[in-house]
Parts: structure tokens; C-alpha cells; sequence
């Protein structure tokens, strides 16, 4: 399968493997069905009695195919390796949240250090919802980037609304692990 970019990498990738397009939304019933039906064509029990090449090369595809669905079938994971497939993604701790991002994130992680010297589970709980209101709103604001994705007609303003909405989600993450470590107080 080419891809009229060339943006794509040249080497079989997992969208390939499964043969879907690429997309940041996928059909999840349709991976799933086709991880079954090549785990069963690859399983490496079904190859003892086949020459070692055929064996190895067996043994390859099983372990590609379930490393392809581990990524593909999760949606964060996906984002990551799609938006890294496309170049948008930088190595990790190379990539810029805007400033704007950044200053709510302050005000929160206050909030956050506050708690630790002064734990009160009803903030806890108010600071989690926050959190939860904002991945809600953050979101819906680039569902309508993920859903118009077409591979080799991407837009850059959208792959960098995509990038930023993977960026924000994981910076809220890091937040929610903090507010989890106050969780037996």
C-alpha cells in the first residue's frame, strides 16, 4: 500500500499489517477481528513441522501482530505512533505544550501542592473533576480533527491541533497520577 506523501515510513507499518488505512479512528471490531484471523494464520504452533525459516518468519509475524494490536487497539497509543508516523511528533521531552496550556497548569499544580500540606479530600475530589471536565472538553474540541483525517491529505493545522490535544491529554495524566498518590489519606 503507498501513501502519496511519502511522509509515511517505508517499512511495514501497522496500519499495514492490518491492512486498514491509517486513521486516528478505527474501526476497533474490524482490528480485532482481523488480529484473530492472523493470530491464528501465524501462531507459531501451527508451523512446528515447517522448515526453521518458515518457523522464525512465523514466530516474527505472531509477535509483530500482537505488538501492531497492543498500539492500534489502544487509542492513545495509536494517536502516539500515527502522529509519529506522520512526523509530527517529536522524540519525547522535545515537543512544546502552548503557553497558554501551561499557565492553567500552573494554577492547577498549585492547587496540587497545596493539597500535599494541607490534604482535604474534598478538594481532591473537586480537583479531579476539573481535570476530568478538561480531557472532556479538550477532547471534543479535536474530535472533529480526528474524524476528517485522511492519510496523504493531511492537514498541518490539523496535525498540530491532533498534537496538541496528545500533548495536553498526557500532561493531564501526569496530573491525575499526582492526585492518585492522596487516594489513601
Amino acid at each position: 500500500m503507498e501513501y502519496e506523501t511519502g511522509q509515511y515510513l517505508a517499512a511495514m507499518n501497522y496500519f499495514e499489517f492490518f491492512g486498514i488505512e491509517p486513521a486516528f479512528l478505527v474501526d476497533e471490531a474490524g482490528l480485532r477481528k482481523q488480529f484473530l484471523t492472523n493470530s491464528k494464520a501465524f501462531h507459531p504452533d501451527f508451523h512446528t513441522r515447517k522448515p526453521e525459516a518458515e518457523q522464525q518468519e512465523a514466530l516474527r509475524l505472531s509477535s509483530l501482530n500482537n505488538e501492531a494490536y497492543q498500539v492500534l487497539s489502544d487509542p492513545d497509543r495509536r494517536m502516539q505512533y500515527l502522529l509519529k508516523l506522520l512526523g509530527a511528533l517529536a522524540e519525547e521531552g522535545q515537543n512544546a505544550l502552548p503557553g497558554s496550556f501551561l499557565g492553567e497548569m500552573m494554577e492547577l499544580n498549585e492547587r496540587i501542592m497545596e493539597l500535599e500540606f494541607d490534604f482535604d479530600p474534598s478538594v481532591r475530589e473537586q480537583l479531579l473533576s476539573q481535570v476530568a471536565g478538561m480531557e472532556t472538553a479538550l477532547f471534543e474540541e479535536v474530535f472533529p480533527f480526528l474524524e476528517r483525517f485522511e492519510p496523504g491529505r493531511e492537514l498541518l493545522q490539523d496535525l498540530g491541533a491532533i498534537k496538541d490535544y496528545y500533548l495536553k491529554k498526557r500532561y493531564l495524566l501526569r496530573i491525575k497520577e499526582n492526585l492518585s498518590k492522596f487516594a489513601n489519606r
